[in-house]
């Protein structure tokens, strides 16, 4: 039996910042067909390893490889084609039209034959994302939720087999965290890799296959929705009491008041 390689794993990665421990000896594995999303209290490193993974930060210790390659051996146009990159921070110094931020989705592939799908990866990122309405609207000029829709066609866009969302839903309305979650679940669906950054438990427990909480820089558990999101652990990372209930088959992670 061949033994593939997992599409993105990260072994005993540490990373300090002015002395203080950002990441304590994390390891992990993310497949293709999965969402895994990353959990945990401000300050607990969701971020900062989401961006390791994406080999946008260099780690003091450890390693991460994609495919079973190590990501420090990939250059920066061969990872662009590997991974895409949704941040928190969704800035645009120019007044680009939306439409010309989504297709700087596809600069990657500029020199290579998947060029010729621009246009349909294009508008299938545009459709996905409901942003028709945004295409001329200059993006410095659109509302925080509208950025984050735009943002995320942009890396629909770029076709990568490993997707990063760093709170995707955190600017947008009800409807749209929904729409945002569940096209996370179609793309792992569709064989690729997802890794969300997410601070509603909830919807990580409603659309997340697995999920990994994380406290002060370490690892506290990984696995399902319902392995990790039992009341006495959440209630011990988080520092509050908490509920866990079934509705319709997704968990729910409610305060205790």
């Amino acid at each position: 039996m061949v033994m593939t390689a997992a599409a993105l794993s990260a072994h005993n990665i540490s990373l300090a910042w002015t002395g203080r421990k950002i990441l304590d000896d994390v390891t992990l594995t993310v497949e293709c067909g999965e969402v895994l999303a990353l959990i945990g209290p401000n300050g607990a490193g969701k971020s900062t390893l989401l961006g390791v993974l994406a080999g946008d930060i260099s780690a003091d210790s450890g390693q991460v490889t994609i495919s079973g390659k190590p990501i420090k051996t990939f250059n920066q146009l061969a990872l662009a084609r590997e991974r895409a990159v949704l941040l928190q921070d969704n800035a645009v110094s120019f007044a680009f039209r939306a439409a010309d931020v989504i297709a700087m989705g596809r600069t990657p592939w500029s020199r290579a034959p998947q060029r010729e799908a621009d246009e349909a990866a294009i508008a299938a990122a545009i459709q996905a994302t409901d942003v028709t309405h945004l295409l001329d609207r200059p993006y410095t000029q659109l509302s925080g939720g509208e950025r984050a829709r735009v943002s995320l066609a942009r890396v629909l866009a770029q076709q990568t087999q490993i997707v990063f969302l760093d709170e995707p839903t955190a600017a947008l309305d009800l409807r749209h965290q929904e729409e945002v979650m569940a096209l996370a679940r179609k793309l792992a669906a569709a064989g690729r890799a997802v890794v969300v950054v997410l601070h509603d438990l909830s919807l990580a427990g409603a659309f997340a296959n697995r999920i990994a909480l994380l406290d002060q820089g370490r690892l506290i558990h990984c696995g399902t929705p319902a392995e990790v999101l039992q009341p006495a652990q959440i209630t011990a990372v988080y520092g509050l009491d908490v509920e866990v209930i079934e509705h319709h088959g997704s968990l729910v992670v409610l305060p205790v008041r």
